[in-house]
């Protein structure tokens, strides 16, 4: 098997934390460079994992011959300027999501990746958890009737005044960092896509702190809530004629509970299915690495992404910001 060797562009807690070790664990991959102009935060990242080599220029590293895929978690304002420069380098990038701020910024990533050849993704990790796949297949087949409701919610409490997500310049809010996984798993699970949206945004200083939407689909309607401002909370439900589909910890399994999906059927007992120790982030490298070495389809590729952020902009317009 070739072994694909990372780079990671920006020392980003969240890269050092989940997406690092997740690289330095996945089978047929190995975590080879970090590029960023800070000694202490190099001095972390070396400390987890001996031998890396530190690039001080973004640029430096894009160019380095013993990068075989560049994984980029800089703030979000930065995600299609990076991403534009690992393809033109010559580079596959797994891009931190939102990969973009717009829905039509899309047509530049996907042209660069098509006129690069390259691959080029955003890193929307819980697709390639199996409670998502799993919950797909049972909507499919029908498992709890025809599906009328869905009730997503994700929230948690920041209130650091410093954190790129609380600053409106870098593309923060509650919608983009984590709407885009009630959003997208939502769209990923039934196959279908937004046709009208009403919204509720509370917005502070050009960036959004709670939303409450609600959402027509073809086939079913679905009520969101998504804060930074409210205790941390996560959870998917589906609402059949005939049953529900509960996931617990859809978005962030094994770190914040167990991963666990319960099936409730009328008259039937409910079943309980359970997947402990799977890190989806690192099924997620595997995945991408795949890809790279059989050029076989990405699970998660652009024009998927492009849809979870057609259905923000929908939601962003139906209340925007004063």
């Amino acid at each position: 098997m070739k072994i694909i060797r990372w780079g990671i562009l920006g020392a980003s807690k969240f890269a050092r934390e989940h997406m690092g070790p997740a690289i330095h664990s996945a089978r047929g991959a190995q975590l080879a460079a970090l590029a960023t102009g800070s000694a202490e935060k190099a001095a972390e990242f070396q400390a987890l994992f001996p031998g890396l080599r530190i690039h001080t220029d973004y640029d430096a590293l894009l160019v380095d011959p013993e990068i075989d895929a560049v994984y980029i978690p800089l703030p979000n304002h930065l995600h299609v300027e990076w991403t534009l420069k690992a393809l033109a380098a010559g580079k596959p990038v797994l891009c931190e999501k939102p990969i973009t701020l717009t829905e039509p910024e899309f047509d530049t990533l996907i042209a660069a990746r098509d006129a690069a050849g390259l691959l080029a993704a955003e890193a929307y990790m819980v697709v390639h958890h199996p409670q998502w796949q799993r919950t797909r297949t049972l909507l499919q087949e029908g498992a709890i009737g025809d599906l009328k409701q869905v009730y997503g919610a994700f929230s948690f409490n920041n209130r650091d005044v410093n954190n790129i997500r609380n600053q409106a310049a870098t593309g923060g809010g509650a919608l983009r960092d984590i709407g885009v996984y009630t959003l997208g798993t939502a769209r990923f699970a039934t196959g279908e896509e937004p046709i009208s949206v009403e919204a509720d945004i509370t917005w502070q200083d050009g960036f959004d702190t709670l939303s409450r939407s609600y959402l027509r689909f073809p086939t079913f309607n679905m009520n969101m809530l998504v804060s930074t401002r409210l205790a941390p909370h996560q959870e998917m439900l589906f609402h059949g004629e005939e049953g529900l589909i509960r996931l617990c910890y859809p978005f962030n399994a094994n770190v914040h509970g167990e991963a666990r999906l319960e099936i409730e059927r009328a008259g039937v007992e409910t079943v309980i299915e359970r997947w402990p120790g799977l890190n989806h982030y690192v099924l997620q490298v595997q995945a991408f690495g795949d890809s790279l070495r059989s050029g076989a389809p990405y699970p998660c590729p652009l024009e998927f992404s492009r849809g979870t952020q057609a259905a923000m902009d929908m939601i962003f317009a139906a209340d925007p910001a004063p």
